[in-house]
């Protein structure tokens, strides 16, 4: 899927918007509170993370690697909600608004998310070696199927007429 067909999808909507009112909440964030200046990177990096994912896993249709993206997707839109979420108890943060706006957002998305990811084929895919990232009822593949260092010749990629470049 091309980037402009993911930016039309709900979920990288969504993924936006959170973005923008984590933009805006970071400028309200006070400049002499250390603390905090050195939490908004993290809340921006999250932010940010979350959309480049969504394109990423948009981006080749393995189920594999749209799983990998989405679990790396969770986890920082996880971690948004709690370090958002954790600003109503910082003394020098008083835009409380925020915090709900934003973890209604991430609610929101969340039930986007589980729909998006229902979504993935689990006919198209690779076998993950590390078996996180299979579908389910997904059968290794026999030996003989299997990459084998061994088998690598470094000779079969290279030309014997070296003379011609």
């Amino acid at each position: 899927m091309s980037l402009d067909k993911s930016r039309e999808l709900p979920i990288y909507k969504k993924s936006e918007q959170i973005y923008s009112l984590v933009e805006s909440l970071l400028a309200s964030i006070p400049e002499e509170d250390d603390y905090l200046q050195a939490t908004k990177h993290m809340m921006r990096d999250d932010a940010m993370i979350i959309s480049a994912k969504i394109a990423g896993a948009e981006g080749g249709n393995l189920y594999s690697i749209r799983m990998q993206n989405a679990a790396i997707i969770r986890d920082h839109a996880m971690h948004l909600y709690v370090q958002v979420g954790s600003l109503r108890f910082h003394k020098s943060f008083k835009e409380v608004e925020y915090v709900k706006l934003i973890r209604k957002e991430i609610d929101e998305f969340r039930l986007l998310f589980i729909e998006w990811v229902a979504s993935f084929d689990p006919n198209n895919h690779y076998w993950d070696e590390w078996g996180l990232f299979n579908p389910p009822g997904a059968i290794p593949p026999s030996e003989d199927e299997t990459y084998n260092d061994d088998d690598f010749d470094i000779n079969d990629f290279l030309n014997d007429d070296d003379d011609d470049f």
